[in-house]
C-alpha cells in the first residue's frame, strides 16, 4: 500500500470503531437528539470530509452534479431524518469502495512499472581519482563514468576514450551492433558488448533516454478511453435527471395526500434512498478500473499498453499493417545460398568463416554459424576495410571477403549476383572464388501470428517495407500476408497508411520498429512498436509495445483487449440493472437505506471484483 492508501485505511478503521462506540453509547446513555447528532458527526467528519470538500469544490466550479454531490446530500438528508448511524455507514462504505479501487489500480500500475524497469541500478563514476559505484541519480553532468563490457549504459553521454560495439536492440530494434569510439554519443539503456568505455555524462538521470521512456509509460495509463468518456458524459446527463426526479419525488406525492406535513418525511426518505442508489460511482469507478486491469494483465504477458483508449481501439482491429525488418523477420542474418566458382561449398564457407572468425558483425556471425564443425583454419593477418569487408591470410592464402565495392577497389573481376539478401564475394589469391548470400531470418511465429489474426476476424494484412520488392514478396508469401508494398521511404509509408485508413471501417493497426516507422506509428489508429523498447522515437509514437519481439503477441493483445471490453460491458449492464431495480423499489416505499447502500457501493465493489479479472491472463 502507498502512504495515502494506508492513511485512508486508518481513517476507515478509526471511523468504523468510532461508529460502533457511538452507537453503543447512545443506546446506554439517554441524551437529546442534538447530543446524539454531535457524536455521530465525529466519525462522519473523519471518514467523509474529503467527499464533502470535493462536493463544495464542485459547487464552486459549476460541476456540482457528480457522485460527491449525491453522496453529500444523501447523507446530510439522512442526518436530517434522524438516521444518524445509517448516514455514517453510507459514507464509510463508500470510502471502503474507493480504497479498494485505489489498491487495484495500484497493482496495475506496479505491474507495468516492474515490466519497464530497465534502468541500471548503479553507475561507476570517477571522483577524486577513485572509481566509485553510485546510483545513476547521483551522477552530475560533466562527470566521467566507466562502462565495462556486458554492462548496460546508465546515462546519456559522449565517449571520451575506448572503442566498443554497442547493442542498441533494446532501443532501436536493430540487430546490428553500433561501433562507438572517442567523440561518439551514447545513450542509456543500450549494452556495451566488447571494450571498456569512459563516458562524459551529458544528461542528468531525469533527462536521460531511459528515464524519459519510464516517465512516458508511467503517465500513459492516465489517458482515457472513449468508453470512459461516454460514462463521464452519461453521468453529466444522468445526475441532473435523478436529482430533479428525487426533488419531485420528495415534494409532489405529498401534495396528493390528506396531510402534507405527515407525508413529507416519508417521501423525503424515499427520495434520499433514490439519490443514494442513483449515484453513478459504480460506473465511474469500475469502467476505468477494468481498463487498468486489462492494461496490467496485458503487461504480464509482455504487451505494454499506454492507455485504455488504445485497448478499446485494439479490440476493434480490422486491418493490420506491418513493417518487415525487425517485425516479421529477426533482423538476424543466416546463410541462404552458397555459389562457389572454383571450390566446393564447404571449402568456400570454411575460408570465408575463417577470415571473419574474430569479427563481431552479424554477417560474420552468420558465416561462422554456417560452418557446422566450428573448427576454423589458422589466420595470421587480418585487415578490416570499414563498411566493405576484410582481408585475411588463411593457411598462407590471402582471402578477401566483402561486398562488390571491395572487389572493385582491388580490381578483381567477379560475377555480380542478383540474389535477395546481402551478397558476400570471396576472392582467394586475387582471384574470384564465389559468393555467399546472407539474408534476414523470418521469425518462427510470424506465419502463425498472421494466421491467428485472420482467425480473429482481421480482414486485411499488409506489408510495408523499404526493402527490395523481391525480398518483400518472398517474406509475404512465406508468412501469408495479403498485400505487399516495397521500396518505400517513411513518407511513402505514411501515404499508404492514409489510403488504407480511408478504406477501413474498423481500427487500423501498424506494427513496426525503429525511428523510420515513427511517423506511421503516430498516424495509425493504433501504433504497435516491436522490440524490447523500440527506438526512442518509436516508443514515443507507439501506443502499444510488444516487449519480446514476438509477432504472436499481437493476436494475444487483441484477445486480451476484447476480453477487457466484455468485462466493461458486463459492469455497465450489471450496475444499471441493479440501480434501476432498487430505484423503483425505493420509489414504491419498499426500499431501505441499506438497500440503497448496496445498490451504490455494494454494486461498485462487485464491479471492482469483476474488473480485477482483467488482470488475470490464461
Amino acid at each position: 500500500m502507498t502512504r495515502k492508501q494506508k492513511k485512508t485505511l486508518r481513517r476507515i478503521l478509526v471511523a468504523g470503531g468510532s461508529l460502533v462506540a457511538v452507537a453503543v453509547l447512545t443506546q446506554l446513555l439517554p441524551m437529546p437528539w442534538w447530543g446524539a447528532l454531535l457524536l455521530y458527526l465525529l466519525p462522519y467528519a473523519l471518514v467523509g470530509w474529503d467527499v464533502l470538500r470535493d462536493a463544495v469544490r464542485g459547487l464552486l466550479n459549476g460541476q456540482m452534479l457528480d457522485e460527491n454531490f449525491l453522496m453529500s446530500i444523501a447523507t446530510i438528508g439522512a442526518f436530517a431524518l434522524g438516521e444518524n448511524a445509517e448516514a455514517v455507514f453510507v459514507m464509510l462504505f463508500y470510502q471502503v469502495g474507493e480504497l479498494f479501487q485505489s489498491i487495484a489500480v495500484g497493482k496495475s500500475r506496479r505491474s507495468i512499472a516492474a515490466l519497464m524497469d530497465i534502468r541500471p541500478d548503479s553507475a561507476t563514476v570517477n571522483r577524486g581519482g577513485d572509481w566509485l559505484t553510485v546510483s545513476p541519480e547521483e551522477v552530475a553532468i560533466g562527470e566521467i563514468i566507466r562502462i565495462e563490457a556486458g554492462e548496460r549504459v546508465p546515462l546519456d553521454g559522449r565517449v571520451v576514450s575506448g572503442e566498443s560495439l554497442v547493442d542498441t536492440a533494446a532501443l532501436t530494434g536493430e540487430p546490428v551492433p553500433r561501433r562507438v569510439a572517442a567523440g561518439d554519443s551514447i545513450i542509456s539503456g543500450c549494452i556495451n558488448q566488447t571494450g571498456v568505455l569512459t563516458v562524459e555524462v551529458t544528461q542528468e538521470y531525469g533527462e536521460s533516454t531511459v528515464s524519459k521512456i519510464l516517465a512516458l509509460v508511467e503517465n500513459a495509463t492516465e489517458r482515457k478511453a472513449k468508453s470512459e468518456n461516454i460514462i463521464t458524459r452519461f453521468a453529466r446527463v444522468y445526475t441532473p435527471i435523478v436529482v430533479i426526479a428525487a426533488v419531485l419525488l420528495a415534494f409532489l406525492p405529498p401534495l396528493f395526500t390528506g396531510s402534507y406535513g405527515a407525508a413529507f418525511p416519508e417521501w423525503l426518505g424515499r427520495a434520499l434512498n433514490f439519490l443514494v442508489v442513483s449515484c453513478p460511482c459504480a460506473l465511474v469507478i469500475s469502467v476505468p478500473l477494468t481498463f487498468f486491469g486489462g492494461i496490467g494483465g496485458a503487461s504480464k504477458e509482455g504487451v505494454l499498453m499506454k492507455g485504455g483508449n488504445f485497448l478499446e481501439a485494439l479490440a476493434k482491429t480490422e486491418t493490420v499493417v506491418m513493417d518487415k525488418t525487425g517485425t516479421l523477420t529477426k533482423g538476424n542474418f543466416e546463410v541462404v545460398s552458397v555459389k562457389p566458382e572454383t571450390l566446393t561449398e564447404i571449402e568456400l564457407i570454411g575460408l570465408a568463416a575463417a577470415a571473419e572468425q574474430h569479427s563481431h558483425h552479424p554477417v560474420a556471425t552468420a558465416l561462422r554459424n554456417a560452418k557446422k564443425d566450428r573448427k576454423f583454419r589458422k589466420v595470421t593477418e587480418v585487415f578490416e576495410f570499414s563498411g566493405r569487408g576484410v582481408c585475411a591470410t588463411v593457411d598462407g592464402q590471402q582471402v578477401l571477403v566483402g561486398n562488390d565495392k571491395l572487389l572493385n577497389e582491388k580490381g578483381i573481376p567477379f560475377t555480380e549476383a542478383e540474389d535477395i539478401g546481402t551478397v558476400l564475394y570471396v576472392a582467394i589469391g586475387g582471384k574470384y572464388a564465389g559468393c555467399i548470400v546472407i539474408a534476414d531470418e523470418i521469425k518462427p511465429d510470424a506465419a502463425a501470428a498472421i494466421g491467428e489474426l485472420k482467425a480473429l476476424g482481421v480482414k486485411r494484412t499488409v506489408l510495408l517495407t523499404g526493402d527490395r520488392a523481391q525480398t518483400a514478396k518472398r517474406v509475404a508469401q512465406t508468412v501469408g500476408v495479403d498485400e505487399v508494398h516495397a521500396e518505400l521511404l517513411p513518407a511513402d509509408k505514411v501515404d499508404r497508411v492514409e489510403t488504407l485508413l480511408g478504406s477501413t471501417n474498423g481500427t487500423l493497426v501498424f506494427v513496426g520498429d525503429g525511428i523510420n516507422d515513427a511517423p506511421v506509428l503516430s498516424r495509425a489508429d493504433v501504433g504497435v512498436a516491436m522490440g524490447a523498447l523500440g527506438s526512442d522515437a518509436a516508443i514515443e509514437a507507439a501506443d502499444i509495445v510488444l516487449m519480446d519481439d514476438k509477432p504472436g503477441k499481437l493476436p494475444l493483445a487483441i484477445r486480451l483487449a476484447r476480453r477487457t471490453m466484455r468485462i466493461v460491458r458486463q459492469n455497465i449492464v450489471f450496475s444499471l440493472a441493479v440501480k434501476i431495480g432498487v430505484m423503483l423499489v425505493s420509489t414504491l416505499g419498499f426500499g431501505s437505506l441499506y438497500a440503497a447502500v448496496f445498490a451504490d457501493v455494494g454494486v461498485c465493489v462487485i464491479a471492482i471484483l469483476n474488473a480485477t479479472r482483467a488482470l488475470k491472463t490464461k
